[in-house]
């Protein structure tokens, strides 16, 4: 993995503009910490920081390819998993490499034969530009799910793009401004954002599925490349199983190649427990010896968990049962209390934005240990989104709402900001928006049965909005300390096959994700089969509310604060000096109550503070 960022201009000369780019560029170091490099010309340039992964000395970037006089730059951030069929292909077509298996390489070879066309080949994560030279133009494209992120700011007679907002901040040309829209993602849709949006004014990402051309004549455009497809699934119980198993076995073979150390996040759920199995049985056909496994709690766990509907019980005694049934060498993170709280504003740096608050800044010092020891590691993201484990799909109030069912509480939320702003950012008609546009966008599938196509629209809903927030929260919490973390169940391969298989196969054995648990009969120990599932956990401990609440009451008795203007003191107060201000119903996700209310307004502070922020 890596950063990767470029400037395209028109009219002025860019060679005389280098010390911009290099500026740019050095934001990105954390997800590049192993090297740097650049490429100029006139119209463009490119910067590029690198994380070794694949072939130390052959994927060094920018890379450039000639074609008779003119040449093809790529910058590059992510993994192709289909390297060596790509690289036979393209070999049999005539072409020469001159790297040993660099699969940046074999992606700027794939773009010269087949153009934009190059991204329906690919098997991977990734973001990546080209830079034509004879046409003058400039490439721009993201993996089919998002897993790694692509910003854009378009210029009157050019472009910027990056992995990360923070390097097109850093172009003299651009300034942090947040208008109502950007006002609106933050305090509405936040920690989650529109596909597409920015926040920043002026700034965009590139859709997951999509590429953009920009042109000679300065002119854009954007094309989606990828769409689930609805159709009637033809397979039975039996070879949905079967078909489901090879799926995710083949995807986490394919992505455990790689020249330096591979780990997995093991939580003692069905998901992780899958991925630690398949990976742990590669690495003793291969003899590559034991599999080392990372997890996670919190300082005085045992003694201060609240079990609830979300979070039925703790993963401790349930990561030491498979990391002994596989054999691992498991690893694991205690976060201490005022550790957490004091990563709140790291884990905001890292995003460009406030969060998911402390389940940011708990992944973020997670990440930061499994880094001492691995520089990958397979994770279970996703599956509950593409299998249907979260608790909407089973619930009839969630699966009846007109709303996204994981942003609740918009009344109570509502109370907590100022007037000004409510009746600016109208809450309630812009998430109504947002849903409406996005169920306009669902693959309809004829003559299916009401319930079944509205089960169809909440894994759509969950797909393109909760998926990709907790995708985007992975990378940059993991590439803020330079670790690349995969995730085997956004293969597309797999995602299409689950997108068609109906909801009785779904939950078969009346559970939830029951087809998956049928698919990993033998795979994982009958006990974890039968586990319910838990999300990534979050602490309990009243210390952690105490630290909060001070740190709060500060921010809104000083007079200088820049969130004052934005939310409604005196509420916050009283809600701050409320009784005990236990756990109330989750306001986003399934983790994110009280505590997590406050630290995403400690967040907001820091990040208007710092960032500069100019309201518009």
């Amino acid at each position: 993995m890596c950063g990767i960022t470029g400037w395209i201009d028109r009219k002025r000369d860019l060679t005389e503009q280098k010390h911009i780019l290099r500026s740019m560029t050095e934001t990105l170091r954390s997800r590049g910490p192993d090297d740097s490099g650049f490429w100029v010309s006139p119209r463009a340039s490119l910067g590029h920081r690198r994380l070794i992964v694949v072939d130390p000395q052959g994927g060094t970037q920018p890379m450039t390819r000639k074609r008779g006089a003119y040449g093809y730059t790529i910058v590059y951030n992510g993994e192709l998993y289909n390297t060596l069929g790509l690289r036979k292909e393209l070999q049999g077509l005539g072409y020469r490499f001159e790297t040993q298996h660099s699969d940046t390489e074999t992606l700027l070879i794939a773009f010269m034969e087949w153009g934009p066309d190059c991204v329906q080949r690919l098997n991977g994560i990734f973001a990546f530009a080209v830079w034509d030279e004879m046409e003058q133009s400039l490439f721009l494209a993201r993996d089919r799910l998002g897993v790694k992120p692509l910003f854009y700011f378009p210029l009157d007679h050019g472009m910027l793009f990056s992995s990360e907002p923070k390097a097109i901040l850093r172009h003299p040309e651009v300034e942090p401004v947040v208008e109502t829209e950007g006002l609106a993602e933050i305090f509405v849709m936040g920690p989650s954002r529109t596909p597409g949006h920015g926040v920043f004014k002026g700034m965009y990402e590139v859709k997951p599925g999509h590429y953009i051309v920009y042109n000679n004549r300065g002119k854009y455009k954007e094309q989606r490349y990828w769409q689930l497809k609805s159709k009637v699934h033809r397979d039975d119980l039996e070879g949905t199983v079967r078909r489901v198993k090879y799926l995710l076995r083949d995807a986490v073979q394919r992505q455990l190649v790689s020249d330096v150390p591979v780990c997995t996040l093991l939580s003692g759920g069905l998901d992780s427990t899958a991925l630690t199995a398949f990976a742990v049985d590669v690495f003793e056909r291969e003899g590559k010896g034991p599999l080392h496994t990372f997890s996670i709690d919190y300082q005085d766990n045992k003694q201060f968990f609240q079990s609830s509907t979300f979070q039925p019980d703790s993963d401790s005694q349930w990561v030491d049962y498979v990391s002994d049934y596989l054999g691992t060498v498991h690893h694991r993170k205690v976060v201490k209390i005022p550790d957490l709280s004091d990563s709140l504003i790291s884990a905001m740096r890292a995003r460009d934005l406030p969060g998911m608050a402390d389940v940011d800044s708990s992944l973020y010092l997670f990440c930061k240990e499994i880094k001492k020891k691995a520089t990958v590691a397979l994770s279970g993201e996703a599956a509950d989104e593409i299998f249907g484990g979260d608790p909407w799909f089973h619930s009839k109030e969630f699966l009846n709402s007109d709303s996204f069912p994981w942003i609740r509480s918009l009344k109570e939320r509502q109370e907590t900001l100022s007037p000004e702003l409510v009746s600016i950012i109208k809450p309630e008609d812009y998430i109504m928006n947002r849903y409406q546009e996005t169920l306009a966008e669902v693959p309809k599938l004829e003559g299916e049965e009401p319930l079944e196509a509205r089960r169809r629209e909440m894994f759509y809903l969950n797909m393109i909005w909760f998926m990709t927030t907790l995708l985007d929260r992975k990378d940059r919490m993991s590439m803020a300390h330079g670790l690349e973390i995969r995730v085997p169940f956004c293969d597309h391969r797999l995602v299409e096959y689950a997108w068609n298989i109906p909801w009785s196969m779904k939950t078969c054995g009346g559970r939830e994700k029951g087809i998956l648990r049928k698919a990993l009969t033998g795979v994982v120990p009958p006990k974890i089969l039968e586990r319910r599932k838990s999300p990534f956990p979050k602490t309990h401990n009243p210390m952690y509310m105490e630290i909060l609440k001070n740190i709060l009451v500060e921010i809104l008795e000083d007079h200088n604060s820049r969130i004052l203007p934005l939310v409604n003191s005196d509420a916050l107060l009283s809600l701050l000096q409320g009784s005990n201000n236990k756990d109330s119903v989750p306001w986003f996700g399934q983790l994110m109550s009280t505590p997590q209310l406050y630290a995403y307004f400690i967040q907001l502070n820091a990040w208007l503070k710092e960032y500069r922020i100019k309201i518009s």
